[in-house]
Protein backbone atom coordinates (compact mmCIF):
# COMPACT_ATOMS: atom_id res chain seq x y z
CA UNK A 1 0.00 0.00 0.00
CA UNK A 2 1.49 3.13 -1.19
CA UNK A 3 1.24 5.83 1.68
CA UNK A 4 3.00 8.90 2.97
CA UNK A 5 4.03 9.58 5.93
CA UNK A 6 1.06 11.96 6.91
CA UNK A 7 -1.14 9.48 5.45
CA UNK A 8 0.30 6.48 7.59
CA UNK A 9 0.02 8.13 10.50
CA UNK A 10 -3.51 9.46 10.41
CA UNK A 11 -4.81 5.58 9.31
CA UNK A 12 -2.63 4.84 12.36
CA UNK A 13 -4.61 7.28 14.52
CA UNK A 14 -8.49 6.45 12.93
CA UNK A 15 -7.09 2.75 13.29
CA UNK A 16 -6.49 3.34 16.73
CA UNK A 17 -9.82 4.83 17.54
CA UNK A 18 -11.53 1.84 16.06
CA UNK A 19 -9.52 -0.42 17.97
CA UNK A 20 -10.52 0.91 21.58
CA UNK A 21 -14.23 0.21 20.69
CA UNK A 22 -13.40 -3.10 20.32
CA UNK A 23 -15.77 -5.57 22.73
CA UNK A 24 -13.42 -6.89 25.24
CA UNK A 25 -11.94 -3.28 25.54
CA UNK A 26 -15.42 -1.46 26.32
CA UNK A 27 -16.29 -4.13 28.51
CA UNK A 28 -13.21 -4.09 30.83
CA UNK A 29 -12.88 -0.30 31.08
CA UNK A 30 -17.02 -0.55 31.61
CA UNK A 31 -16.88 -3.21 34.31
CA UNK A 32 -13.67 -1.04 36.45
CA UNK A 33 -15.86 2.04 36.08
CA UNK A 34 -18.86 0.74 37.18
CA UNK A 35 -18.63 2.38 40.69
CA UNK A 36 -17.86 5.99 39.67
CA UNK A 37 -20.63 8.58 39.61
CA UNK A 38 -18.83 11.34 37.89
CA UNK A 39 -17.65 11.91 34.21
CA UNK A 40 -14.67 13.18 35.26
CA UNK A 41 -13.49 9.58 37.69
CA UNK A 42 -15.02 7.80 34.89
CA UNK A 43 -13.11 9.86 31.73
CA UNK A 44 -9.51 9.48 33.73
CA UNK A 45 -10.32 5.60 33.85
CA UNK A 46 -10.75 5.58 30.29
CA UNK A 47 -7.81 7.90 29.29
CA UNK A 48 -5.40 5.87 32.17
CA UNK A 49 -6.40 2.34 30.59
CA UNK A 50 -5.43 4.26 27.30
CA UNK A 51 -2.16 5.24 28.60
CA UNK A 52 -1.16 1.58 29.45
CA UNK A 53 -2.79 0.22 26.73
CA UNK A 54 -0.11 2.73 24.66
CA UNK A 55 2.85 2.07 26.52
CA UNK A 56 2.84 -1.56 25.70
CA UNK A 57 2.28 -1.11 22.22
CA UNK A 58 4.88 1.05 22.01
CA UNK A 59 7.20 -0.88 24.19
CA UNK A 60 6.26 -4.43 22.08
CA UNK A 61 5.13 -4.17 19.08
CA UNK A 62 7.33 -1.24 18.31
CA UNK A 63 10.53 -2.93 19.22
CA UNK A 64 9.25 -6.22 17.00
CA UNK A 65 9.05 -3.83 14.22
CA UNK A 66 12.28 -2.48 14.58
CA UNK A 67 13.94 -5.71 14.80
CA UNK A 68 11.81 -6.98 11.76
CA UNK A 69 10.66 -9.77 13.96
CA UNK A 70 6.87 -11.24 14.40
CA UNK A 71 5.57 -12.00 18.02
CA UNK A 72 5.19 -15.80 18.31
CA UNK A 73 1.33 -17.00 17.81
CA UNK A 74 1.33 -19.18 20.70
CA UNK A 75 2.47 -16.31 22.89
CA UNK A 76 0.12 -14.04 21.43
CA UNK A 77 -2.46 -16.69 22.04
CA UNK A 78 -1.10 -17.04 25.87
CA UNK A 79 -1.50 -13.56 26.32
CA UNK A 80 -5.13 -13.01 24.92
CA UNK A 81 -5.91 -16.45 27.12
CA UNK A 82 -4.97 -14.06 30.00
CA UNK A 83 -7.32 -10.93 28.99
CA UNK A 84 -10.07 -13.23 29.14
CA UNK A 85 -9.02 -14.13 32.67
CA UNK A 86 -8.59 -10.66 33.77
CA UNK A 87 -11.94 -9.96 32.36
CA UNK A 88 -13.68 -12.74 34.13
CA UNK A 89 -12.42 -11.41 37.46
CA UNK A 90 -12.95 -8.13 36.82
CA UNK A 91 -16.79 -8.97 35.79
CA UNK A 92 -16.76 -11.15 39.15
CA UNK A 93 -15.53 -8.51 41.27
CA UNK A 94 -18.58 -6.26 40.22
CA UNK A 95 -20.91 -9.05 41.05
CA UNK A 96 -19.16 -9.52 43.81
CA UNK A 97 -19.45 -6.01 44.73
CA UNK A 98 -23.42 -5.84 44.65
CA UNK A 99 -23.88 -8.56 47.02
CA UNK A 100 -21.19 -8.30 49.64
CA UNK A 101 -23.18 -4.45 50.10
CA UNK A 102 -25.73 -6.56 50.71
CA UNK A 103 -28.43 -4.19 48.00
CA UNK A 104 -31.69 -4.62 48.99
CA UNK A 105 -35.41 -3.06 48.43
CA UNK A 106 -36.90 -0.03 50.40
CA UNK A 107 -39.90 1.79 49.74
CA UNK A 108 -41.37 5.25 51.23
CA UNK A 109 -44.48 7.41 49.97
CA UNK A 110 -44.58 11.05 49.98
CA UNK A 111 -47.92 12.92 51.29
CA UNK A 112 -49.21 13.52 47.98
CA UNK A 113 -49.23 9.44 47.82
CA UNK A 114 -46.45 8.90 45.28
CA UNK A 115 -44.40 5.72 45.59
CA UNK A 116 -40.89 5.53 45.25
CA UNK A 117 -38.54 2.35 45.14
CA UNK A 118 -35.11 2.51 46.14
CA UNK A 119 -32.24 0.12 46.14
CA UNK A 120 -30.53 0.75 48.70
CA UNK A 121 -27.04 -0.62 51.28
CA UNK A 122 -26.26 -0.58 54.66
CA UNK A 123 -23.17 -2.57 54.35
CA UNK A 124 -20.47 -1.85 57.12
CA UNK A 125 -22.96 0.29 59.13
CA UNK A 126 -23.16 -0.65 63.14
CA UNK A 127 -25.49 2.14 63.88
CA UNK A 128 -29.13 2.81 62.76
CA UNK A 129 -28.89 4.10 59.41
CA UNK A 130 -28.54 7.82 58.75
CA UNK A 131 -28.83 9.06 55.27
CA UNK A 132 -26.24 11.49 55.76
CA UNK A 133 -23.96 8.98 56.65
CA UNK A 134 -23.18 8.10 52.53
CA UNK A 135 -21.82 11.83 52.35
CA UNK A 136 -18.53 11.67 52.68
CA UNK A 137 -15.05 12.23 50.82
CA UNK A 138 -12.72 9.70 49.50
CA UNK A 139 -8.73 10.59 48.70
CA UNK A 140 -7.94 11.14 45.25
CA UNK A 141 -5.68 8.16 44.49
CA UNK A 142 -4.45 7.02 41.14
CA UNK A 143 -6.56 4.22 39.62
CA UNK A 144 -3.29 1.95 39.40
CA UNK A 145 -5.55 -1.22 38.23
CA UNK A 146 -7.09 0.89 35.67
CA UNK A 147 -3.33 1.49 34.20
CA UNK A 148 -2.34 -2.25 34.82
CA UNK A 149 -5.50 -3.78 32.73
CA UNK A 150 -4.52 -1.17 30.21
CA UNK A 151 -1.33 -2.49 30.04
CA UNK A 152 -2.12 -5.86 29.56
CA UNK A 153 -4.63 -5.37 26.47
CA UNK A 154 -1.70 -3.46 25.12
CA UNK A 155 0.13 -6.91 25.09
CA UNK A 156 -2.16 -8.75 24.11
CA UNK A 157 -3.16 -6.49 21.10
CA UNK A 158 0.88 -6.20 19.61
CA UNK A 159 1.37 -9.04 17.77
CA UNK A 160 -2.19 -8.33 16.06
CA UNK A 161 -0.29 -5.15 15.83
CA UNK A 162 3.01 -5.98 14.31
CA UNK A 163 1.45 -7.55 11.40
CA UNK A 164 -1.07 -4.91 10.60
CA UNK A 165 2.35 -2.18 10.78
CA UNK A 166 4.33 -4.39 8.93
CA UNK A 167 1.93 -4.76 5.80
CA UNK A 168 1.06 -0.99 5.48
CA UNK A 169 4.24 0.12 5.63
CA UNK A 170 8.15 -0.81 5.13
CA UNK A 171 10.16 1.22 6.91
CA UNK A 172 11.24 0.43 10.88
CA UNK A 173 11.16 3.64 11.99
CA UNK A 174 8.12 4.73 9.85
CA UNK A 175 6.15 1.71 11.40
CA UNK A 176 7.21 2.48 15.16
CA UNK A 177 5.68 6.25 14.39
CA UNK A 178 2.65 4.02 13.34
CA UNK A 179 2.21 2.42 16.42
CA UNK A 180 2.85 5.44 18.94
CA UNK A 181 -0.13 7.20 17.05
CA UNK A 182 -2.26 4.15 16.86
CA UNK A 183 -2.24 4.41 20.80
CA UNK A 184 -2.82 7.54 20.86
CA UNK A 185 -5.93 6.99 18.84
CA UNK A 186 -6.83 4.08 20.83
CA UNK A 187 -6.07 6.54 23.99
CA UNK A 188 -8.17 9.51 22.44
CA UNK A 189 -11.09 6.61 21.82
CA UNK A 190 -11.36 5.40 25.17
CA UNK A 191 -11.84 8.86 26.35
CA UNK A 192 -14.57 9.58 24.44
CA UNK A 193 -16.44 6.44 25.54
CA UNK A 194 -15.72 6.77 28.69
CA UNK A 195 -17.52 10.15 28.40
CA UNK A 196 -20.45 8.01 26.88
CA UNK A 197 -20.17 5.56 29.37
CA UNK A 198 -20.50 8.40 32.23
CA UNK A 199 -23.96 9.53 31.38
CA UNK A 200 -26.25 6.37 32.19
CA UNK A 201 -23.44 5.58 35.04
CA UNK A 202 -23.57 9.07 36.29
CA UNK A 203 -27.41 9.72 35.86
CA UNK A 204 -28.80 6.42 36.91
CA UNK A 205 -26.52 6.92 40.43
CA UNK A 206 -28.05 10.19 41.24
CA UNK A 207 -31.88 9.45 40.18
CA UNK A 208 -32.31 6.08 39.82
CA UNK A 209 -30.02 3.93 42.64
CA UNK A 210 -32.09 0.82 42.07
CA UNK A 211 -31.31 1.16 37.90
CA UNK A 212 -27.99 1.66 38.64
CA UNK A 213 -27.35 -1.50 40.63
CA UNK A 214 -29.07 -3.34 37.51
CA UNK A 215 -26.90 -1.30 35.07
CA UNK A 216 -23.55 -2.61 37.44
CA UNK A 217 -24.70 -6.07 37.34
CA UNK A 218 -25.41 -6.23 33.82
CA UNK A 219 -21.71 -4.62 32.90
CA UNK A 220 -20.23 -7.68 35.27
CA UNK A 221 -22.39 -10.35 33.91
CA UNK A 222 -21.21 -9.36 30.77
CA UNK A 223 -17.97 -8.48 31.37
CA UNK A 224 -17.34 -12.07 32.94
CA UNK A 225 -18.79 -13.95 29.71
CA UNK A 226 -17.13 -12.21 27.33
CA UNK A 227 -14.30 -13.06 29.30
CA UNK A 228 -15.15 -16.68 29.15
CA UNK A 229 -15.35 -16.38 25.63
CA UNK A 230 -12.17 -14.94 24.83
CA UNK A 231 -10.47 -18.03 26.97
CA UNK A 232 -12.82 -20.57 25.07
CA UNK A 233 -11.93 -19.00 21.73
CA UNK A 234 -7.78 -18.61 22.75
CA UNK A 235 -7.00 -21.74 24.90
CA UNK A 236 -9.94 -23.96 26.19
CA UNK A 237 -11.57 -24.92 23.03
CA UNK A 238 -8.15 -26.96 22.41
CA UNK A 239 -9.36 -28.80 25.40
CA UNK A 240 -12.44 -30.60 23.97
CA UNK A 241 -11.65 -30.47 20.34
Amino acid sequence: MDLTFGGILLLGFVIGLQHALEADHVAAVSSIASGETTLKKIVAHGLLWGLGHTLTLGAVAGTAIYLGRAIDADAAGWLEFAVGVMLVLLGGQVIWRIVKERIHFHSHKHADGTLHLHLHSHAGEKAPHNPNAHKHAHPERLPWRTLCVGLMHGMAGSAALVVLSASTVGDPLVGMGYVIVFGVGSMTGMGLLSMVIAVPLGYTAKTLTWANRFLQGGIGVVTAGLGFVVMYNTQLARLFW
